[in-house]
């Protein structure tokens, strides 16, 4: 005879047991990719008058205009953790770009977070969680000194996002380019992900979580260290987040003397004077080099059977509104990269360039151009995942 026990054990009983939840990925991802846009810490720092988030009602509006689905903001998990409701004055991350504030700037993070994910959630606009770990001025960020505590600092502003709103978050990402210690300024370094202390700092803070909220997707979004593909461990994480640029598997950068300086004017002037020059005199070549990037990201996803993400993208890493920088160079490319990522099925959400935002006015103006790239995005098939 069945007794209760061996019932309720049985298969016949847990199949009748009602099915868990889809997590967040696949209750914001149905039928087609999104069309994903980055706003970083921009959507709190930049908000003075001019600077293009201080109305979140207009660039909001105006980013659903364009044909966008999602955006990826910076929720400042360590300073949540440590205090959600203080001002918190925080350092520039650099002078020469136009993310986030390029001198001090002073924040509060909640209610501010709350505030912003529910005007995203009266558009239907889904919101994925990063974090920059910007420095404040006694730099919390350091007090981040293991896998635990990255994973207690965000399960601390998970918890601070008001239950009502908790449907409308997309994904978490519990480091923007892992393991750069330009932004997670605490890890140690040389960092390799492809090793064990690399994977213990990815798969610690992710089980963590899943145990605290387990109805959402995590990553760690990345852009280095392609090389150890192969060798890396990426079973902790739902999908991967690589980010891509013509620059990436190309000479471009060397050529033209650029070296990512954060407050020197130098790299900006050799790219306003030979940029543009540059691309175009061997233009097949920088797009062959960009699809090669695409191509690589794809097969990884295959290879590994994990759906990507990529919200950081396309032409030059960086740009901005400048004299002597034209858009038209980055459009071309921009499109080249939507188009090749979206015809190989491999993502679920693409953005169009990482300067899709109301204060890269040159490209924030080309409204027709968002809408046929939104267009094209929402046109792609999606993977099996």
């Amino acid at each position: 005879m069945q007794t209760r026990r061996s019932f309720l054990t049985s298969p016949l009983a847990l199949a009748a047991q009602p099915a868990a939840p889809p997590r967040s990925l696949k209750r914001h991802i149905p039928t087609h990719p999104l069309a994903i846009t980055m706003w970083d810490f921009s959507w709190l720092e930049r908000r003075w008058p001019g600077a293009g988030y201080e109305d979140w009602d207009l660039a909001l509006d105006e980013l659903k205009a364009r044909g966008y689905d999602a955006v990826r903001i910076d929720a400042y998990p360590h300073l949540v953790h440590f205090n959600p409701t203080r001002t918190w004055e925080l350092l520039p991350q650099w002078n020469t770009q136009d993310w986030g504030a390029p001198a001090r700037c002073r924040v509060q993070v909640q209610p501010a977070l709350n505030q912003f994910i529910a005007k995203c959630k009266q558009r239907q606009i889904s919101v994925g969680l990063s974090t920059w770990f910007r420095q404040d001025i006694d730099d919390h960020r350091l007090k981040i000194t293991s896998p635990e505590l990255l994973g207690q600092a965000w399960k601390s502003t998970l918890d601070s996002i008001d239950p009502s709103l908790r449907d409308n978050i997309l994904y978490v990402d519990l480091c923007n380019e892992f393991p750069l210690t330009v932004f997670a300024a605490f890890l140690p370094e040389k960092l390799r992900r492809a090793s064990p202390e690399g994977v213990r700092w990815m798969r610690t803070p992710i089980d963590l979580l899943r145990a605290a909220h387990p109805q959402y997707d995590y990553t760690f979004s990345i852009t280095n260290q392609y090389d150890t593909w192969r060798d890396e461990d990426v079973s902790m994480h739902d999908f991967l987040e690589p980010h891509l640029w013509m620059t990436h598997f190309s000479d471009f950068y060397t050529k033209l003397g650029y070296n990512y300086e954060r407050f020197d004017p130098k790299g900006y002037d050799n790219l306003a004077l030979h940029g543009e020059r540059l691309y175009r005199e061997n233009k097949a070549h920088w797009h062959d080099r960009l699809k090669h990037g695409i191509d690589f990201l794809a097969e990884w996803s295959k290879t590994v059977n994990k759906p990507l993400i990529t919200t950081e993208c396309w032409a030059v890493v960086d740009y901005k509104d400048f004299p002597l920088l034209n858009w038209d160079w980055i459009l071309e490319l921009c499109d080249l990269g939507t188009r090749h990522a979206a015809a190989h099925g491999r993502w679920i959400a693409i953005s169009t360039s990482n300067f899709c935002g109301p204060q890269f006015r040159g490209m924030w103006r080309e409204t027709a151009w968002h809408q046929q790239m939104t267009k094209i995005i929402h046109s792609a098939r999606l993977p099996a995942w």
